[in-house]
């Protein structure tokens, strides 16, 4: 089976880096397949990062849907916390499409009571708050954050993993978290040192997320078009007919 990782973010490094700590968790006969767009946000930090972020990964899971069938992906990982756009990738896919963020509360779920995500930089922490509400696990789930950029950790976060310590003992002091989840996609290479330090099971979401896709091409199953993820009768690509701004600037600044 072949499962895409989507980046919401343009920085290509990141993928590889992300699509490379997800790779040891897939079946051997899984191939994962990194996807960064060519166009957005740098990070998703702010909402209106999110707004092109979301764009962005609408725009590359139709580009792969209208592509050669033997190249389509069968299912995807949205590889950002706050699961930017996953609502209309899940339209436009043709299977299924799993959130990082969905899918490391799911399975925190499942190995502990009560559970605390850190997350960055502070400001972000309403997105994870989101899924936490739309999965109904509020009276389970905690939010922290280490407020630092994403760009801190274009290149690997263990320089960070000292405040993940700090803010994960204060999980389990304060909150009485039992497990953590990295709120980031560029956090993965903390889980190991991040669950020794703690004592508890720490949570990576775009493995996770791979995990459960698996799962669901294993049974049979995708997304339901019954109603609200059915497939709209236009598929417009983004921008389509869209009037360009000559004063537009970049965006950058979570993923």
């Amino acid at each position: 089976m072949r499962i895409a990782i989507v980046n919401p973010n343009t920085i290509s490094s990141m993928t590889d880096a992300v699509v490379g700590f997800a790779a040891p968790s897939a079946r051997p006969e899984t191939e994962l397949v990194g996807i960064t767009p060519t166009s957005g946000a740098l990070s998703i930090e702010s909402h209106i990062d999110e707004v092109h972020g979301a764009a962005s990964v609408l725009t590359e899971v139709l580009r792969l849907e209208d592509g050669p069938a033997d190249a389509r992906p069968d299912a995807y990982v949205i590889a950002c916390f706050g699961d930017t756009g996953l609502a209309g990738a899940r339209e436009a896919a043709t299977g299924p499409v799993v959130g990082m963020t969905e899918a490391a509360l799911v399975t925190a779920a499942l190995i502990a009571h009560r559970f605390t995500i850190i997350t960055m930089p502070a400001r972000t922490i309403e997105q994870s708050d989101r899924v936490v509400r739309t999965l109904g696990l509020g009276h389970r789930a905690t939010v922290r954050a280490v407020d630092e950029p994403v760009s801190e950790v274009t290149h690997g976060s263990l320089h960070l993993l000292d405040l993940f310590v700090e803010e994960g003992r204060r999980a389990i002091s304060d909150d009485r978290a039992e497990a953590i989840i990295l709120g980031c996609a560029g956090l993965a290479d903390l889980v190991e040192p991040l669950s020794a330090a703690l004592g508890v099971p720490v949570i990576e979401g775009v493995a996770a997320g791979v995990s459960i896709a698996e799962g669901l091409l294993a049974q049979g199953l995708s997304t339901s078009r019954h109603s609200t993820w059915a497939q709209p009768s236009s598929r417009a690509q983004p921008n389509s007919g869209a009037r360009q701004s000559t004063g537009a600037r970049p965006t950058g600044g979570h993923s």
